[in-house]
């Protein structure tokens, strides 16, 4: 199953120029324990923050660059040629936005964290309503000094058969 997974604000944001705005425990824990099977990919500026790849898994980057990676991780040099890969492998797309505007029409399940308030980004999650539809939709207890967080988990809307 193709899967992304990312926590995005009211305006459907999930970064600013210089990085994710919030750092909220409970969500770096959940994107934790959701991925921690199957593959991982992501895209190359998303591969720039990671300092090491994210362990016991695959770690893949979708990149056209010619250049080496750092150990740990591997190219994706085609998107479309390894989301039809044909294993049986999960594969968690982590972002980011470019990935995740160029992949959605392959997702099947959408992983998001809805972090509670306008945090001015300037890269967005793209717009996926109607394609899909809310499955659950849990709170996760408050934190002082955080913004409130929910945990979604929406589903491809089957298409209708011609």
């Amino acid at each position: 199953m193709i899967r992304a997974i990312a926590a995005i604000d009211d305006k459907l944001g999930i970064a600013t120029d210089t990085g994710i705005p919030w750092h909220i425990q409970a969500d770096s824990d959940y994107f934790r324990a959701t991925t921690k099977s199957g593959k991982i990919l992501m895209g190359y500026a998303t591969y720039r923050e990671f300092a090491q790849p994210l362990p016991d898994r695959p770690n893949y980057v979708a990149t056209n660059h010619a250049t080496t990676l750092r150990d740990g991780f591997l190219i994706a040099d085609d998107v479309d040629a390894f989301l039809k890969g044909g294993d049986a492998s999960d594969i968690w797309v982590i972002g980011g936005a470019t990935l995740f505007a160029s992949t959605l029409d392959s997702l099947q399940e959408l992983y998001l964290t809805r972090v509670s308030g306008d945090f001015h980004c300037t890269k967005f999650f793209p717009a996926f309503e109607p394609a899909f539809h809310l499955e659950t939709d849990t709170p996760s207890p408050m934190v002082e000094g955080t913004p409130a967080i929910r945990f979604q988990v929406w589903s491809r809307v089957a298409q209708a058969k011609p």
